[in-house]
């Protein structure tokens, strides 16, 4: 079968490629994760082990990589696997799928703008075999670390982190309490004890600077073919999520001036707007199920980094308009485009007439 030849890739995409392929170990379930996190789960959550290997491809991800990396995924309880005669179908697993739901609302969702001044205290004991462990779970939730027994949260609550804490192993015997501060200068002196986040800032402007050419150039990555938006796409999102499942998400009250993060929310969401159309076309062309195509993305898809455009086709008119029939029917006033009346544009305010003339 007669393939129509691939076109180039545009520069800054190779440079994105290059970097990707250039890490060492190349771990492809990672990647794999970012793939069915991102573009699978919204689509059912299912696809063939043919299409995971032909998605793959373009990182550098060999047919013998995925199949390790697909095989190693299932042990760990993220997907499972069906087969029919030489084909077989990955989907994920319930607790896979809440695990991707749970990233998921980090990942595209914006970040706390209000902090009502609480913190959300966990005292761990000291000593024990997992304390190591259970304090990188702890942070893993977005706890900051400001002593060796004592790590806080501000954008929890005590219910929440109970919740939470079910969930980490040696965390049975912690204590959890709740404070508030009544001075913001402390607050943030506890922020930078508790959390690295100058690292965290140099991590989102190198972000930033990778997509910058392709952030700055709407109008060409509009135009680039479904396969390349794919690309784009998965790269963007597996990239960000590496830094952004990082990131406490610490209220501005407690940021620094001009957060980075937020510019790398901004330039993630606007330019994965831009390829998501593209992208999904690609991925019904390339990606199916054992005996069905991929069923179109859920409606909450559309949600992602505070809204996508949905294009829907227009329904052809059911009979053929006529224009003029109007002509010489519709009368303009002379004064249309004159000021509104004080009262009028009051109300518009919200407030009256009297109102204003106090």
């Amino acid at each position: 079968m007669n393939r129509t030849p691939r076109a180039p890739l545009p520069a800054p995409v190779r440079a994105l490629l290059r970097n990707f392929r250039a890490q060492r170990p190349l771990r492809g379930g990672s990647l794999l994760i970012t793939v069915f996190g991102d573009s699978i789960a919204p689509r059912g959550g299912a696809v063939t082990l043919g299409s995971l290997i032909r998605l793959a491809a373009p990182f550098g991800l060999t047919e013998r990589l995925v199949r390790t990396s697909v095989a190693r995924l299932a042990r760990q309880g993220w997907l499972a696997g069906k087969r029919s005669g030489r084909r077989s179908e990955y989907r994920l697993t319930r607790t896979g799928a809440e695990r991707f739901a749970q990233a998921t609302r980090r990942i595209y969702g914006e970040s706390p703008s209000l902090w009502d001044g609480k913190w959300t205290l966990v005292v761990v004991p000291p000593g024990g075999p997992r304390r190591a462990q259970l304090r990188e779970d702890l942070k893993w939730l977005g706890f900051g670390q400001l002593n060796p027994s004592l790590f806080a949260h501000p954008g929890c609550t005590p219910g929440q982190a109970r919740s939470w804490l079910r969930t980490v192993r040696g965390a049975e015997d912690a204590l959890l309490l709740q404070g508030i501060s009544t001075d913001l200068g402390n607050d943030r002196r506890l922020a930078t004890r508790g959390w690295d986040l100058q690292d965290l800032a140099r991590r989102y402007r190198r972000f930033a600077a990778s997509f910058a050419p392709l952030y700055s150039a709407p109008s060409s990555v509009a135009a680039l073919p479904p396969d390349t938006a794919f690309l784009i796409r998965t790269l963007l999102i597996h990239e960000y999520r590496k830094i952004h499942l990082r990131d406490p998400l610490l209220p501005p009250a407690l940021l620094p001036p001009h957060w980075v993060g937020a510019r790398a929310y901004q330039v993630c969401g606007s330019l994965y707007a831009r390829v998501f159309p593209a992208a999904e076309r690609y991925l019904s062309a390339s990606a199916h199920r054992l005996h069905r195509p991929l069923p179109v993305a859920h409606p909450a898809v559309h949600a992602r980094f505070g809204g996508i455009a949905r294009l829907t086709r227009l329904a052809a008119p059911k009979r053929k308009i006529r224009f003029g029939v109007l002509r010489g029917k519709i009368k303009v006033a002379d004064d249309f485009d004159a000021p509104l009346p004080q009262q009028v544009r009051a109300a518009f305010a919200g407030r009256s007439h009297s109102d204003r003339k106090r």
